[in-house]
């Protein structure tokens, strides 16, 4: 018994010590984390981070719109964090407003659940935007009960309020929204210089910063899902037994020991040990080298650019200089005969990253491999990858879903609201609405709709935006 309670002790000890040299890693400055409909002042989720609610005196300042409604699910699921048990719902154009201290890129993720009760939310479609960017259009939030939805987004913030806007499409005339999450990202997280692949050329691209980046795929290669309570900026790496089209003769590796950062590489922030401590590989058993790939196919919209970027930590050598291999993007060689010990000071297990911008071309698919080169050893490993992000990057008229600037966005809104009135205190709207559908059950209406109809549907065009966001061209 003694010790039993000795190992429960010493477990529980190193999980603190865990989370506590987790947390003291990374401080950002500006740091809100905002459960959206909650009247509690903080709420903690599954990952020990505590929520603010946005009705409570102390984020009265965030919410800027007075018509809106806080709603609860009367029967919240019990593996659901608490964080989706409230919502904000929104039925016209709204705005939450966060002070910025420290301006540069910043993490923005919004958090998106449907609640048990009357309103159906699968029917809800709105558009959000953030400083300029469109962050998604008319999102139809179609999803079952125990199903949740994160859009990630890094983007910049050149001023000192960051505006997050949510306008209802006509054809739902609500949003709504669980949790909102800001957050400074640190420097070195977002690279401006990135190698541009393609069929016909190779070439660097500058300026990266200037855009905005929405994650589509975070994957731990070789691993276990990695939950943001172990990791210092909050993020979710699913495994990648998904994706994983060609494994012929890789297996995967874990690491025990401990992973050699560095000052000026990659460091915590960009991928935590969770990630650089496992891999797949492939090696050589005998004296000739397999002729072989490891290959991940993941699904993309196409018209838009990406930026890819691949985790690397040699973990598997036994000495320094016996790992080379190549690395190709879309079945293009993006990088031949990559030397870890070169680039990472001749250190093992030391992480490094490469950042590759690529085309989602007509295929709907992008394409990562990693291979034995011509410089490959026998008796060695010959490849190896840790893990893989995926960003898609806004247009040229600053949107990550379609061809509609946020001003047209605004505009359209603006242009048929002229004349709906709307008498939003949450209680009276409550009331009005349970009045209209015992009214319409009474007299035979089938017409169940209890929400006022909005203007102006925005047009399925290319509106012409003028040189918005223009300069953010690759």
């Amino acid at each position: 018994m003694a010790t039993l309670s000795s190992t429960l002790a010493l477990y529980f000890s190193f999980t603190l010590l865990c989370f506590n040299l987790i947390s003291a890693s990374f401080s950002p400055l500006d740091h809100y984390l905002v459960n959206c409909g909650s009247p509690e002042h903080s709420t903690v989720d599954f990952d020990h981070r505590r929520f603010t609610g946005d009705v409570s005196d102390s984020t009265a300042s965030f919410l800027t719109s007075t018509e809106s409604i806080s709603l609860a699910d009367p029967n919240p699921c019990p593996k659901s964090s608490p964080i989706y048990h409230t919502a904000r719902v929104f039925t016209r154009l709204s705005k939450y407003k966060f002070v910025i201290k420290n301006p540069g890129m910043h993490l923005v993720r919004l958090h998106f659940r449907r609640l048990r009760g009357s309103l159906d939310f699968s029917n809800a479609k709105f558009h959000v935007l953030a400083n300029g960017f469109v962050l998604f259009n008319s999102l139809s939030v179609e999803m079952g009960d125990d199903f949740e939805i994160v859009k990630d987004y890094v983007i910049g913030v050149d001023s000192d309020v960051l505006v997050i806007t949510f306008v209802p499409s006509e054809k739902s005339n609500f949003a709504f929204v669980n949790a909102i999450e800001v957050i400074s990202a640190p420097n070195d997280l977002m690279a401006d210089v990135a190698q541009y692949v393609s069929f016909d050329k190779k070439e660097q691209i500058h300026g990266l910063l200037k855009n905005g980046f929405e994650t589509m795929y975070r994957v731990n290669v070789g691993g276990w899902k990695v939950t943001p309570f172990n990791d210092s900026l909050w993020r979710t790496w699913v495994t990648d037994d998904e994706y994983l089209k060609s494994d012929d003769g890789s297996s995967k590796v874990h690491f025990g020991g401990r992973i050699n950062y560095q000052e000026g590489g990659a460091s915590r922030e960009v991928g935590p040990d969770n990630v650089y401590n496992t891999a797949r590989v492939i090696r050589s058993s005998g004296n000739s080298i397999p002729k072989l790939k490891m290959t991940w196919t993941f699904p993309v919209t196409k018209g838009y650019k990406y930026l890819v970027r691949m985790h690397f930590c040699d973990i598997a050598s036994i000495a320094r200089g016996m790992l080379f291999f190549n690395v190709y993007v879309n079945n293009n060689l993006a990088y031949e005969n990559l030397d870890l010990t070169e680039v990472t000071n001749r250190l093992l297990a030391s992480p490094f990253y490469a950042d590759f911008v690529v085309d989602g071309d007509s295929s709907g698919v992008l394409t990562l491999s990693v291979g034995p080169s011509n410089m490959s050893l026998p008796h060695a490993v010959d490849a190896i990858l840790n893990g893989v992000e995926i960003m898609k990057i806004n247009n040229s008229v600053g949107s990550f879903d379609g061809k509609i600037c946020a001003h047209a966005v605004l505009k359209s809104w603006k242009r048929g609201n002229g004349n709906v009135l709307y008498p939003m205190l949450a209680a009276v709207f409550m009331l009005l609405m349970a009045f209209v559908i015992m009214h319409r059950r009474r007299t035979g209406v089938t017409d169940s709709v209890a929400w006022w109809r909005l203007p102006t549907e925005i047009p399925e065009v290319n509106l012409k935006c003028g040189n918005q966001l223009s300069s953010n061209k690759l």
